[in-house]
């Protein structure tokens, strides 16, 4: 994987690509979710590099993509990775997004539904407005402050616990949420940034409709919010195809990664 870097007007992004592969088609673009980085895709990347053009980056105001101002929407986002991706001359797009990462590519099919070749959800949820309550907005926009005021230590074991079921997986949460030991600060205001950001694309009520091949993955033990519940409403409601992961948490693909990359595999082999 070669480390490159894109820069924007809110800061630089920087990123990973692999584009030695048996197949030039389709490319593989993994979006890790937030506060997560490019780690959090490691075992799909040492499995799946060679095999196909493969993407991964470090979110804007995430870990290397530092400093950014926090001050862009879940579009520019979008916007972002689309100039990488012709950048890098990825016109065959699979969007792979795990939580945050997946609603990045919810916004992504919204701007350039011609260009997405497919799209896998794991543990995300849909984006349209009807999904989520008035209350449940009002909370996304005031998250900052509760994760100022959490004490470190006790964040640090909910934030590795909450989302993984396996040691590996909780290992690498703890090793991603310590580039912010030290500087709650930045961590809050980050995670804020992102909440507040999901929660105004929402209110846009834009269709944010998947017309490409699609996937939806799901840890059976994700505890993250109300992850379950959404992504049972999105498959019944779309006929999206959805996945159970036993004894996955909210990082399905850390905590089963053989069983979802076999069901990735299964998804670009019948593109």
């Amino acid at each position: 994987m070669k480390k490159k870097s894109y820069v924007t007007p809110c800061g630089t992004i920087h990123y990973w690509v692999g584009r030695e592969a048996l197949h030039s088609s389709p490319q593989l673009i993994f979006l890790p979710g937030l506060t997560a980085d490019h780690r959090l895709f490691a075992k799909q990347i040492q499995y799946f590099e060679g095999k196909y053009p493969v993407f991964v980056w470090d979110a804007p105001g995430h870990a290397a993509s530092w400093p950014f101002a926090l001050t862009f929407a879940l579009m520019d986002k979008a916007r972002w990775l689309d100039e990488i991706l012709q950048k890098e001359g990825y016109e065959e797009p699979v969007i792979i997004g795990q939580s945050m990462g997946g609603y990045v590519g919810q916004a992504y099919s919204q701007l350039f539904p011609e260009k997405l070749k497919g799209f896998i959800s794991i543990d995300s949820a849909p984006l349209q407005r009807r999904y989520v309550t008035a209350a449940e907005i009002w909370l996304l926009k005031r998250m900052e402050g509760v994760y100022r005021h959490y004490p470190w230590r006790a964040l640090l074991k909910s934030g590795t616990n909450g989302v993984a079921t396996s040691d590996y997986g909780r290992k690498l949460m703890y090793k991603m949420m310590m580039v912010y030991d030290g500087d709650q600060d930045r961590y809050a205001k980050l995670a804020g940034h992102g909440f507040r950001m999901l929660a105004d694309a929402m209110e846009a009520d834009l269709p944010y409709e998947i017309r490409c091949p699609a996937l939806l993955i799901c840890g059976e033990k994700d505890m993250a919010g109300s992850t379950a519940r959404y992504n049972r409403a999105w498959h019944r409601e779309t006929g999206i195809p959805i996945e159970w992961i036993p004894g996955a948490g909210h990082n399905a693909n850390t905590d089963a990664p053989e069983t979802v990359n076999a069901i990735i595999m299964r998804f670009v082999e019948a593109l």
